[in-house]
């Protein structure tokens, strides 16, 4: 194993197999031939050809949208198309990076292929034995990546959330993080992938921060979601993640990322090059 099978993780995919979603002309997602089967039954609002799904709905008015697509994707939700529901409204925004053209629940991003936002929090301590990072468990009971490691806090942006509010909000939810600590993180940059799932395409733009945490911080998770945390030496999280696949997916490329940066990995590793591409690859 090695770090770029990490990446490759997230990069295998066959943009043949989905027609682009599109809305104004604009492609915003993409879907596959399954789903837009059953998108046939909603022709008020969408018309599907063996090129592309278009939604139709005639009026610009981003709530009018939002409620029209809301009924669709429940319907597909009540017939099993589109499962697991969570209430959260997510921005369908155009990759010119216009206004939101409207909302839909995060149920729906993958199976639509739409692009989203999500924040990814590296939790680290220095140490007389050097650098630590804080590792969670993600919960046996969650859907996605069941009982795999992740960082100490992320989650998705919600339309109704900036960057920021979305990383205190995880924060103080996943770890216990005080807003004032939280406000200490650094922006570093963002890891972007595209890679398919179960529930269709994810595209995601991981905003990433770091934070070097006092020694005496420990997380303690208040959502349910994280099962237990971990402080390890930063050499037992590079074994982790180049010789395991204990950690979820996309928090693999986010630690990946954390080592480029501090020198764990550096420019005379044969795949440097590979991996500082990798991390920002080109989304459909």
């Amino acid at each position: 194993m090695s770090y770029r099978d990490r990446i490759r993780e997230c990069t295998r995919f066959d943009p043949s197999a989905y027609r682009p979603f599109r809305v104004d002309g604009c492609t915003v997602g993409f879907v596959k031939p399954d789903l837009a089967q059953h998108l046939l039954r909603y022709s008020d609002a969408f018309r599907v050809t063996a090129d592309d799904v278009q939604f139709t709905l005639s009026s610009r008015d981003p709530g009018a949208r939002t409620d029209a697509f809301d009924a669709v994707v429940r319907d597909l939700n009540q017939r099993g198309a589109i499962k697991n529901w969570r209430g959260e409204p997510f921005a369908v925004v155009p990759d010119d990076g216009r206004s939101p053209l409207f909302t839909i629940d995060r149920a729906a991003v993958p199976a639509f292929g739409i692009r989203a936002s999500g924040v990814h929090v590296n939790g680290y301590v220095r140490n007389d034995a050097g650098l630590h990072m804080w590792i969670g468990r993600r919960s046996k009971h969650k859907h996605l990546s069941p009982n795999k490691l992740d960082q100490i806090v992320a989650g998705g942006k919600a339309a109704t959330h900036s960057i920021l509010e979305t990383l205190i909000k995880e924060g103080e939810e996943e770890a216990n993080l005080p807003g004032e600590l939280a406000r200490r993180a650094v922006p570093v940059g963002v890891v972007t992938y595209s890679a398919e799932i179960d529930e269709g395409l994810r595209r995601d733009t991981l905003h990433i921060f770091d934070i070097e945490l006092p020694k005496s911080f420990v997380p303690k998770n208040n959502d349910g979601e994280i099962a237990e945390f971990f402080l390890l030496p930063i050499e037992e999280v590079q074994h982790l993640v180049m010789e395991t696949t204990e950690f979820k997916f996309n928090c693999a490329l986010v630690v990946i990322d954390f080592l480029i940066r501090h020198g764990f990995i550096d420019s005379d590793d044969p795949d440097y090059v590979a991996l500082c591409t990798g991390l920002r690859s080109r989304q459909i």
